[in-house]
């Protein structure tokens, strides 16, 4: 089996002493994989990472990365990882400069660090906003240079807490693609995102965690298997329709966006029929009915209910 870069063993975290955010938490990472940390906010996710990327302490259990304890090697770790979170740090400087800067604090040869930033400027698109100063990006541009110099230096793991926040449809496939190809390379990611499209598209393996505890883990593939069963009515409608009387009349998955219903069930040959005749009775016009089977999305749905 490949080398296991990151191993987590019944990790619980507390902020308070009493509530735990991370509840027994298992899992690991082979070298060069991609994993998908999924969950709502709150379920744990960020604060996972920031334990491993040794910001925060282990309160209980055990965390390994790069082999190394990381409550006794957090210097050496750090030496090794690149960080994405949220949130974000830039000075008044250029993108440029931004970068140059931060290539310096990591002891990127000059000729290296040239010859990266050069390719950090045109993989995300940067290149016209060279002499720009940092603060005066935009929110997607900002999320572009904070993921850019992040590729600037040596690294054997890479945590990217939702870095395509911000980004339009083909900068986050070009971003996405970058990290695929880096990965193929053998850089290890741990990777989070709302979009499950982007867990679908990027990753090996997939983790879905709910109130601090991993609820479901796999593959995409094994993940919608084993949740095969599943599908998806679509029920695109004109007219008001009342939210709450509808959940109660169906007590399934219900969403309702932009009029569109949509119900993840086991049971579609049952519901259909039913959703029809109570739609009709309430006024309300059908104007399209799809059925589909289980995608990622209604997987992650599924298992947060």
């Amino acid at each position: 089996m490949p080398d296991k870069v990151i191993e987590v063993e019944h990790l619980r975290q507390t902020y308070d002493g009493r509530t735990f955010v991370v509840d027994d938490v298992s899992f690991y990472v082979l070298k060069g994989e991609i994993y998908g940390l999924l969950g709502k906010n709150g379920a744990g996710k960020t604060t996972t990472i920031r334990t491993m990327t040794t910001i925060l302490p282990v309160h209980y259990g055990k965390v390994r990365i790069l082999g190394m304890d990381v409550s006794e090697n957090a210097e050496k770790i750090r030496r090794r990882i690149g960080v994405v979170l949220q949130n974000e740090s830039f000075d008044f400087a250029s993108v440029e400069r931004n970068l140059k800067v931060y290539g310096m604090l990591w002891d990127v040869p000059r000729e290296v660090l040239k010859a990266r930033i050069e390719e950090v400027l045109e993989v995300f698109d940067l290149g016209q906003l060279r002499k720009v100063r940092a603060m005066e990006l935009s929110g997607g541009q900002k999320k572009r240079l904070q993921v850019a110099r992040e590729f600037l230096h040596d690294m054997d793991l890479l945590f990217l807490d939702e870095p395509t926040v911000g980004l339009d449809p083909i900068m986050r496939r070009s971003v996405l693609n970058y990290i695929r190809d880096k990965a193929r390379k053998g850089l290890t990611v741990l990777y989070t995102t709302q979009i499950m499209e982007e867990a679908d598209y990027l990753c090996d393996r997939i983790a879905i965690m709910n109130r601090g505890k991993i609820v479901a883990e796999g593959t995409s593939s094994d993940l919608k298997s084993k949740y095969g069963d599943l599908k998806t009515i679509h029920v695109v409608v004109s007219g008001e329709i009342d939210y709450e009387d509808l959940r109660a009349k169906f007590p399934e998955d219900v969403l309702f966006d932009n009029e569109e219903i949509r119900i993840v069930s086991k049971n579609v040959e049952d519901i259909l029929p039913d959703l029809i005749i109570y739609l009709k009775t309430k006024g309300i016009r059908i104007e399209r009915i799809s059925v589909e089977e289980s995608s990622l999305d209604d997987v992650f749905l599924k298992v947060v209910s």
